[in-house]
């Protein structure tokens, strides 16, 4: 068998003259270099090409006890020279890839098992490698069995984590775990959150939002928690995960606490008006509490420019020129419910 032939160039068919040598090969039975050049009209360097093309696709082979004649020999025949060795190379490499499935496979328990035992030993860890992070992310996902729980401050969601996510949620979902997600009431203006939102909804999973976030969470099986790093310089934070019981079932409390509080996103039906007062009551609180419009923005998760628009509608409501005649007339008021 030629090893051209199957080159990682791919096969290469036969061009006209090729295809007529190897007819003619056929009807005489034999392929004679001198003979062929004067049946095609070619040159003897290309009927020399041409019986090498021929044999190196196995399509010639000299006769038994008669070497120096090459004979035709059919295209199956051919087909079973040129493949066959490569078809065995592959089912031994398919049989190999099997056995290390096995053999890595039986050890998978005394992996769970041992990082078990090393999870109850070790109540917190640092992660500030990304990589490292996403990696250790993925894996609790993987083994996440019953439930988990996600809180996800800032508003909007960028487009390319939620397409990363989505698959994953899916997966866990068709696994039967049970996936809550918390965001702020600024996500349900964004097209990929709501598209996001949307899709898993669908499959089983529950959204709610609320005005106020206090920080990244991510439970796992209310035993693994990811919060976020606080306090670097220089790099994008990494996580703490926390594996202490009582501080998980603390924060677990901390995450019931927000979602009773929440409201549910389904998307095309929430009712805006009851979101967009809840978020003018939180700007007006935030306001009383002396915090500049790109803190309030921060906090709630929008821009400054929607911020800004929000103070401008409560300043109407309320019949004030200034911030401060909108805060003593709401003090007058009683911070009732604006219409």
């Amino acid at each position: 068998m030629s090893e051209s032939a199957l080159s990682s160039g791919g096969f290469t068919a036969l061009d006209d003259a090729e295809a007529s040598a190897y007819r003619n090969a056929v009807l005489l039975g034999r392929f004679v270099r001198e003979e062929m050049a004067t049946t095609l009209g070619v040159s003897l360097e290309m009927a020399a090409r041409i019986e090498q093309r021929l044999s190196a696709l196995s399509l010639l082979r000299p006769m038994p006890g008669e070497l120096e004649l090459l004979v035709p020999v059919s295209p199956d025949a051919a087909v079973a020279d040129l493949v066959g060795p490569t078809e065995s190379r592959i089912r031994d490499l398919q049989q190999a890839v099997t056995e290390v499935r096995d053999q890595m496979g039986t050890l998978r328990s005394t992996y769970f098992e041992s990082r078990q035992q090393r999870n109850q030993a070790e109540a917190f860890d640092v992660i500030s490698d990304i990589d490292a992070l996403q990696a250790m992310l993925d894996e609790q996902g993987e083994r996440c069995r019953t439930e988990m729980l996600t809180a996800q401050p800032g508003g909007a969601r960028p487009s390319n984590l939620l397409a990363n996510a989505r698959p994953k949620i899916l997966e866990r979902l068709r696994r039967g775990v049970r996936i809550r997600h918390l965001y702020q009431h600024t996500a349900r203006s964004d097209l990929a959150t709501t598209s996001y939102v949307q899709a898993v909804t669908e499959h089983g999973a529950e959204v709610r939002t609320i005005d106020e976030l206090i920080g990244r969470l991510v439970i796992y099986d209310r035993e693994v928690v990811f919060l976020p790093e606080q306090k670097v310089g220089g790099r994008v934070p990494g996580a703490v995960v926390v594996r202490e019981p009582t501080l998980v079932a603390f924060l677990c409390q901390v995450y019931e606490h927000l979602w009773e509080g929440a409201t549910e996103f389904v998307p095309g039906s929430e009712d805006t008006a009851e979101i967009a007062d809840d978020l003018k009551r939180s700007i007006i609180k935030l306001m009383a509490q002396g915090y500049k419009d790109e803190l309030v923005a921060r906090r709630l998760g929008m821009s400054v420019r929607t911020c800004r628009r929000y103070i401008s509608q409560i300043m109407l409501s309320v019949d004030a020129t200034s911030r401060f005649q909108a805060g003593v007339n709401i003090a007058l008021m009683g911070l009732q419910e604006l219409q």
